[in-house]
């Protein structure tokens, strides 16, 4: 893990997590595009969403996520996030079937009970990864699977911008950010058991760049990324 501070070149007024995505949740479905992680998501193909019937999302937001998995099949999701104001329009939006304000690295949601864990940009406001990568663990059966999309720790270098969102008073405001290498997850992920089974990448393109036209000095530069983690069927290896 490296110090976010050092690459800092906007030096926002901070603000904790539950705080900044309080005064973001009005305006987040606006600011955040499907090509920084739904589109990334579209293009998996593990799991088998066949074999996906209940899933957590961690860090369910608004319920972007949410709704995605139910669009494809998933009956049962259910989300936990630490910020009432992203809470609020997560119930409003009707995707999930039951919503818990908690702490993605112990949610307190029953463990072994889901095929999914799944969690969407909020790695980076995690000062270690170990914790949810354990949690993810003991939330998911043998045999499921856990699907992260991660701010890219290269972009957050490149740029020097922290996660951030304009208030009601037009102040640009930074929420805590971390940055974790690749490495990083690659470490926490095989502490707590899992196998990764794919990681894809999200570049600055064209329609990045259409949509943002100062970002054409970043084209070509990685800005999200997707891990699918697998954790072994136990029952499967032991009949080998």
């Amino acid at each position: 893990m490296a110090d976010f501070s050092t690459f800092d070149t906007r030096h926002y007024r901070i603000v904790d997590v539950a705080t900044g995505y309080d005064g973001w949740s009005t305006t987040y479905e606006d600011s955040v595009l499907d090509a920084m992680d739904l589109d990334l998501l579209d293009g998996l193909t593990v799991p088998d969403r066949a074999t996906v019937d209940r899933a957590v999302d961690l860090g369910c937001g608004t319920g972007r996520t949410g709704a995605w998995l139910r669009e494809r099949g998933v009956s049962h999701v259910d989300g936990v996030d630490l910020s009432a104001g992203m809470l609020a329009l997560a119930e409003k939006r009707g995707a999930h079937t039951t919503l818990t304000r908690g702490d993605v690295r112990a949610s307190g949601l029953p463990g072994g009970s889901y095929d999914l864990a799944i969690a969407s940009l909020i790695d980076e406001h995690l000062p270690g990864l170990e914790p949810l990568y354990a949690e993810a663990w003991r939330l998911t059966r043998p045999g499921g699977h856990f699907v992260l999309v991660a701010y890219h720790p290269q972009f957050m270098m490149v740029s020097g911008m922290p996660t951030h969102f304009t208030d009601a008073s037009g102040e640009d405001v930074a929420i805590t950010t971390h940055v974790h290498h690749i490495g990083d997850h690659v470490r926490a992920a095989l502490a707590a058991g899992w196998r990764l089974a794919a990681l894809e990448e999200a570049v600055v393109d064209d329609d990045w760049v259409a949509a943002k036209p100062k970002w054409e000095r970043f084209r070509g530069h990685p800005i999200s990324a997707a891990f699918v983690w697998t954790r072994p069927d136990r029952e499967a290896v032991r009949t080998r």
